[in-house]
């Protein structure tokens, strides 16, 4: 289904499998986005940068699916937005060929009792602070990767940690795929896009860009020759505590690798951070590359 054809919805697995099997069959290469939906700007460069790695004659795979087992018990699934119309027509405008919208109970039948663990890259930053996601998050991306088989697969690095976490899975299960990470769309004043946004109140929204000014000052000092981990730390907490309304939930300075701490920063090292504004809670990193 080269580019330029009407995007089709999908909702059952046999449907998604014969198609890409049909494309991969014409030589087209078949690029895979996974999203929750709820899509916005950042979604958009992904499904972008899917379609120029497709090509013509490659077929981008947009799936949309609000994955339970990636909720924990304490986190709304319920209230998760879920505007499909307005993801229909923001994946038409960017060159998405499929749509996969499948429902829960065709990803995951009654006997469903197998779950994939990574339990390294996982087990720091938001893994610690929810334990549970990134196994929901696995299973389900091995489950897309597996029904889709695409040879490449097309993720935001605003979740750096998933990204780190997808790419140690694919590693490790000799899975067939590339993983490409995209980066970060933003306002105008720095904040990074994110789903989560429309959940702040108008003050909330006014301070959030201090995440982004926290990360700055850090790679400001150390392009000014600060190394150590400890000080740049201390900055960034001192910049978020400008915003009144900002509750870091933690602030790491972590390998982009395996993402456990470092002592002394070089090119290659990541500045993370979670950051609550009431009960919205907001991620954003910068990888010094």
């Amino acid at each position: 289904m080269p580019h330029g054809h009407s995007l089709s919805v999908l909702k059952t697995i046999r449907s998604l499998s014969q198609t890409t099997r049909l494309c991969r069959a014409a030589r087209g290469p078949v690029v895979l986005v996974p999203t929750m939906g709820a899509l916005h700007r950042g979604h958009a460069a992904l499904i972008e940068k899917a379609r120029s790695l497709a090509g013509r004659e490659g077929l981008v795979v947009v799936s949309i699916f609000v994955n339970p087992t990636q909720f924990g018990p304490k986190e709304d699934f319920s209230r998760y937005p879920r505007p499909f119309a307005a993801d229909r027509m923001l994946c038409a405008a960017h060159g998405a060929d499929v749509i996969f919208h499948p429902t829960a109970e065709a990803m995951y039948p009654t006997e469903n009792s197998t779950l994939v663990d990574e339990t390294d890259v996982s087990a720091v930053l938001c893994g610690a602070a929810r334990p549970g996601h990134f196994r929901g998050v696995c299973t389900v991306v091995l489950k897309l990767l597996q029904i889709t088989q695409p040879e490449v697969a097309v993720f935001g690095l605003k979740d750096f940690q998933q990204c780190a976490v997808i790419r140690r899975m694919v590693r490790d299960l000799n899975v067939p795929v590339r993983i490409v990470p995209v980066a970060t769309v933003r306002e105008a004043d720095g904040l990074a896009l994110s789903s989560r946004n429309r959940y702040l109140t108008a003050a909330e929204r006014a301070q959030a860009p201090v995440l982004r000014r926290a990360l700055r000052a850090a790679s400001a000092a150390f392009h000014a020759g600060e190394t150590r981990a400890a000080k740049l730390r201390q900055l960034i907490l001192k910049t978020l505590a400008t915003a009144p309304l900002a509750h870091p939930d933690y602030v790491e300075i972590a390998d982009a690798d395996t993402l456990r701490p470092v002592r002394e920063v070089r090119r290659g090292t990541v500045f993370a951070l979670a950051v609550f504004f009431g009960q919205t809670r907001l991620i954003d990193n910068l990888w010094l590359r």
